[in-house]
Formats: C-alpha cells, structure tokens, sequence
C-alpha cells in the first residue's frame, strides 16, 4: 500500500468512529437546547476515539455548569454521551468528552505532573506513588511517564486508584 492511502480496515474504524461522532454531536446539541446553553460542537477523531468538543465564544462560564466541580459533570456527560451512542450502534463507544476546554488543559498539566514524577524517580531511584485519579487520567501519566523512558503501574481500587512511576 502507498504512503497516505488508508486501508480498508483503516477506512471502516475512522466511519465507524466519524459515526460515533455524529450520535454524540446529535446527542449533546439537543443537551444544549434543553439546558438553554450555547456552545458550538467540534468533531475529531484522536488515538482511535471519536473526541467531541462543547466550545463557546463567549467567556464559557454556562459550560463550567457542564464540567462541574474536578470534571464530574464532565464524566457523567461523558457516560450518558456513550450510552447513547451504544444505544445507536450496538456497540461500546470509547467517546472522550470536552467541555470548554477543560479536558484538554488537564491533559496538560497531567502530562507535566507524569514528566515531572519520572524526573523525580530518574534522580532517586525510589518509585514515586501518586494521588488517586480517574482512569482519564491516569493514562494521560501513564503516556507521560512511557514517554521519558519510564514505566508506571497502576495499584489500589477504585476510586482510590492511583500511578505508581517506578526506576528503570
């Protein structure tokens, strides 16, 4: 196959996950209109998920109601969004959910906690254990700490799971 042509397969996933995002976008603009908000939906597909976006023009503090406080607003859209996805296709969604950028800025500080953390263990040698955290996030930490050329495990049980960053 040439560079930049996409296989059958390839072209089947990236439909199927187009399709996923349609429903959600579908799903969460009829949301917006009951709760009386404006946002804009922006579509992507991402890591093999179909992301979709909530994104304002104005300051975006009618979609802070939708993140809610440390994101759980977010995480129960995020469900509710898969749900009705899955009720439309039959098949589980692994949909990630935005809203007003909230998702994405704690990507970024994520990534930086994980590199950070990797610094530590590269310096002492001793594993670092971190703060309980969404499964979100902690493959965010997860890919940050893989990606300065350490590994992590996840230990303990929900909803006190958390990223232990051990030495190489």
């Amino acid at each position: 196959m040439s560079e930049g042509t996409i296989s059958p397969a390839e072209g089947d996933t990236l439909t199927r996950l187009e399709q996923e995002g349609e429903i959600a976008a579908d799903y969460l603009e009829g949301l917006l209109d009951i709760a009386d908000l404006d946002g804009d939906i922006d579509m992507d597909v991402e890591a093999d998920r179909a992301a979709v976006s909530i994104i304002s023009d104005a300051s975006g503090r009618d979609l802070q109601k939708l993140v809610g406080r440390d994101g759980e607003v977010l995480e129960a859209l995020q469900e509710l969004t898969r749900l009705a996805v899955h009720r439309e296709t039959g098949d589980r969604s692994r949909l990630m959910l935005d809203i007003a950028g909230f998702r994405a800025k704690k990507r970024s500080e994520l990534s930086e906690l994980g590199a950070k953390a990797a610094a530590d263990v590269k310096s002492s040698g001793e594993p670092v254990k971190l703060n309980p955290m969404t499964p979100f996030e902690r493959k965010v930490v997860h890919d940050a700490v893989k990606a300065a050329g350490l590994r992590s495990e996840s230990e303990g049980e929900e909803p006190q799971r958390f990223v232990v960053v051990l030495p190489a």
